[in-house]
Order: structure tokens, then sequence, then C-alpha cells
């Protein structure tokens, strides 16, 4: 369970995360502050393992806040302006929030956060931990291995993601989904599947497959599939 804290000058702002974050299993959200001097002190006092840290407030900046801390913790920066961003990325943010964000893009920065929390306490004498998301499927988190993903489909309202061993279902949007899988490691091929890289064993220019799942290839997404192919080379 990852320890966070909130700061944001707008209270609104913090009801929002704070509602967000409970529904993100790993997660617990120990105190909001809309004072970032009152964070500080709550800081000094008590470890935590995230910040969800706003960048424009009154009095200091969320950069300049996170500057001044001498051990900070894991720090996600949530703003409605983007101009920070690169500076935030050279500080060493999880991620950076552009507000409004939505639940999915929350539980992918998350989850982010969760994977660095577990390399950091396996300090090198462990064995890899293989990446992972947690995937909202009804009230639960469920915890997978990027690697065991197969595909995503898009069914209604409603993204199935396909594993060796069985399917979990999330009220996602494709578009919602593609934020969760890295790129990295997934290529979008249609509007209605997103395919897992390495698991793809067949290519041609109307399909890929995966097993013996025969996946279309949508005409807007051709470019991205062949692209793959030139680096998988």
């Amino acid at each position: 369970m990852l320890k966070a804290i909130a700061i944001d000058d707008e209270p609104i702002a913090l009801e929002v995360i704070k509602s967000l974050a409970q529904q993100v299993g790993f997660i617990t959200i120990e105190a909001c502050f809309t004072n970032p001097f009152s964070a500080l002190e709550y800081l000094q006092k008590n470890k935590v393992n995230l910040l969800f840290l706003d960048i424009k407030m009154p009095g200091i900046s969320g950069i300049d806040f996170l500057k001044a801390l001498p051990n900070p913790p894991m720090v996600i920066f949530t703003t409605a302006y983007s101009e920070h961003a690169v500076q935030s990325f050279e500080l060493d943010a999880i991620d950076y929030l552009l507000k409004p964000f939505s639940l999915p893009r929350l539980l992918k920065a998350c989850n982010k956060a969760h994977e660095q929390f577990e390399l950091r306490k396996n300090d090198g004498s462990a064995l890899p931990v293989e990446p992972s998301i947690f995937i909202k499927s009804g009230y639960e988190q469920v915890r997978v291995e990027l690697n065991d993903i197969l595909y995503a489909a898009s069914i209604g309202n409603y993204v199935q993601f396909i594993l060796a061993d069985k399917n979990i279902v999330s009220r996602l949007t494709m578009t919602e989904a593609a934020e969760l899988l890295p790129a990295t490691m997934f290529v979008r091929i249609h509007r209605s599947y997103i395919a897992a890289k390495r698991h793809i064993a067949k290519v041609d220019k109307r399909s890929i497959w995966i097993g013996k799942d025969e996946l279309p290839v949508g005409a807007a997404y051709v470019n991205e599939v062949e692209s793959f192919i030139k680096k998988s080379k």
C-alpha cells in the first residue's frame, strides 16, 4: 500500500484527487493540504511514499516545493498548465497529470508509482520485478503482469483484456486502455484492438495473429503496424 498526500490550493481539486484515488486499491490518501507549508510540517513528522502536487500555488510553486525537500518521496504533478512538463520530468517526477484528468489516467500514473516503489524496495538485491499494472474490474483492482496480456478488445462500453488463462473486463474506452498500456510493449492495430508486441506471431496488411486468434488491422493503423515490423527486424 502506497501512502500519499495531496497538495493543491484549490479544495475542489483535492476532492477530485481524493475521490479518484479511493478507487485505486493500492493507494491511500493520508492527508490533503491547500497550504504547502502545512504539508511541509506534515512531511517532517510523517513518512509518505507519494505526493500529488499542484504546480501553480500562491506563495511557492510545486516545483520549488519539491526542490526544498531534502529527501522527497515520489511525486505526481497535477496542473491545468502544460508548460512545466519538461521541468517536472527533469525532477524525476513519476508523471504529469493535466487537469481535468480521468480515473484511467490517474490509474496509469499510480501504476508507474507502484512499479517504481517495488523497484526501490528491492534495491537491486532481488530479481527484477516484472512490469505490472492494476486494472479496475467491477469493484476490484486486479494486478496483471504486462507480459501476460495478449491483447485488448473493445466490447461496447467496456474493454476486455485477453490473457492466456483468463479475460478481465473493465469499463474503459479504447483510448483510456491505450493510455494504460505502455507504447513500448503494445501497438494499436484497430479502433477496437490493441496488441501486445511480444505475442504477435504473424502479420500481413489486413491481419495479425496472436496464437490462433486473427485480429484485423484497421486502415488508420497500418503505419503503426508497419513501424512495429521495421523496428522488430
